[in-house]
């Protein structure tokens, strides 16, 4: 697997390998959680702290950055590729997996807001939502990483695959700013503010 990170075609890295690499991060906060469940199961106590830290990083990083590279570039060039039906399979699956993970997080965080504000029957949802996506991933991880993302690269060239990666890249570049970005606009929703004046991403103007 590590060797297939760096595999390289016309000594280009695969525009998939930094998203296998993320991977492994994600691998590691659903450890956290794993072990926040098991713990809260035994003492019917949980870190509110940790739960907030890790929803933030199942948005912000596993979702908007991670998935987003996923749909918005590869799945994106994918579509205009003639898929063999196992590979068009797969992927329909794994965008379907994306809105799942999205839907369930959202409850969680429902949950866990009813939990803090007095609610004893909020632990059991959000555990019962941490147990789904403490499963969930590994399986998605998975089946990315070894059914996948390797396995259709060979409907891209050199030149193709050279022009996603770069693109990753600079989709990362400007996530920070598209992170907050939202927050901002959400809130202007709300208070029905509406006379925004410029971009707020500088990397646009440059």
């Amino acid at each position: 697997m590590v060797v297939q990170y760096f595999e390289k075609v016309d000594s280009i890295m695969l525009p998939v390998a930094p998203l296998m690499i993320e991977h492994r991060l994600i691998e590691r906060i659903i450890a956290v959680l794993r072990y926040e469940v098991n713990r809260a199961r035994e003492t019917r106590m949980i870190d509110i702290f940790c739960i907030d830290n890790a929803v933030d990083f199942i948005r912000t990083y596993a979702d908007q950055t991670h998935h987003g590279k996923e749909e918005d570039i590869l799945f994106r060039e994918l579509k205009n590729k003639e898929l063999s039906d196992e590979h068009a399979t797969i992927m329909a699956e794994l965008i379907q997996e994306h809105a799942t993970a999205r839907s369930t997080t959202k409850v969680l965080v429902a949950a866990k807001e009813r939990f803090v504000a007095g609610d004893d029957a909020g632990l059991d949802e959000m555990l019962e939502n941490l147990d789904f996506l403490v499963n969930f991933y590994p399986n998605h991880i998975e089946k990315e990483d070894k059914r996948f993302f390797v396995q259709v690269m060979k409907y891209f060239t050199a030149t193709e695959q050279e022009a996603m990666l770069m693109e990753g890249r600079e989709y990362d570049r400007k996530m920070i700013h598209r992170r907050y970005e939202r927050t901002v606009i959400e809130h202007e929703k709300e208070r029905g503010i509406t006379d925004v004046k410029m971009k707020s991403n500088w990397l646009d103007y440059i």
